[in-house]
């Protein structure tokens, strides 16, 4: 196929996103290391086996000296455009997106990465805290339970796509096993940089549906923080720097 404006979907810093018919083509940028498509491949690949509803990968292959994962296109609206589209629908929106979590968060994949220890390499590779406070991050981490759930990484309304087949959920890189509610403070504070207004609504009622503590949940969250500052964007780091010194505190 030919790789064009016409035919691009999206784009990021390591890969372009192309339409090929009803799939699209993950092609990654020169220079990437392979490291990258084979894991997001085998990852992804592992999450497909739960039978949750993703997008199945066709093909993995080298094109002009350039890796690309073939796989299925989702086309739809995402959960994110929804929102703002009807926002009387809110709530029904949040349920939704809760209950798709609760649904990942069921499912078992043993062979995955363990989001415990992710979380714990990216506070050590932290140059903004001191010593101290990794130290402090790092023991509260070690202390909390451990759990072997599916963790989605990065569950945003972005990543959870609506058609005419039913729901969908993208984005599958970050997928660990792990704590749910550690994953459930990744999106908590994804929604407070991103839609500030529904944060709270939506770890209520994770916590209502679950009966977790909310002050449990909260206890992840300047772990959680600190291990989301080596990919946040600038205008992110004020806000999450803010978080990492709550285990100061506490």
């Amino acid at each position: 196929m030919t790789f064009s404006k016409d035919n691009l979907i999206a784009s990021s810093e390591l890969v372009e996103v192309y339409r090929d018919g009803d799939t699209c083509i993950k092609l990654f940028k020169e220079g990437v290391r392979k490291t990258n498509p084979l894991y997001e491949a085998l990852t992804h690949s592992r999450v497909e086996d739960t039978g949750l509803r993703v997008p199945v990968i066709h093909e993995l292959s080298v094109i002009d000296g350039r890796w690309a994962i073939h796989m299925d296109l989702i086309e739809g609206e995402t959960l994110a455009d929804l929102m703002k589209e009807h926002p009387e629908n809110m709530d029904q929106y949040l349920d939704d997106f809760v209950n798709i979590q609760l649904e990942i968060h069921s499912k078992q994949v043993p062979k995955l990465s363990k989001l415990k220890d992710k979380m714990s390499r990216q506070i050590n590779s932290l140059e903004e805290i001191d010593d101290v406070k990794k130290y402090e991050l790092l023991t509260r981490l070690e202390s909390m339970p451990k759990h072997t759930k599916l963790c989605h990484g990065n569950f945003t309304p972005e990543n959870v796509i609506y058609n005419e087949k039913g729901i969908y959920v993208i984005d599958w890189i970050a997928a660990r096993q792990g704590n749910a509610s550690a994953d459930v403070g990744r999106t908590y504070l994804l929604l407070s940089l991103r839609c500030p207004e529904i944060a709270d609504k939506y770890l209520n009622l994770f916590c209502e549906k679950t009966k977790t503590s909310k002050k449990y949940v909260q206890q992840w969250l300047p772990i959680v923080a600190a291990a989301y500052l080596p990919d946040a964007k600038p205008e992110e780091h004020d806000f999450l720097m803010k978080w990492v010194d709550v285990v100061e505190y506490e």
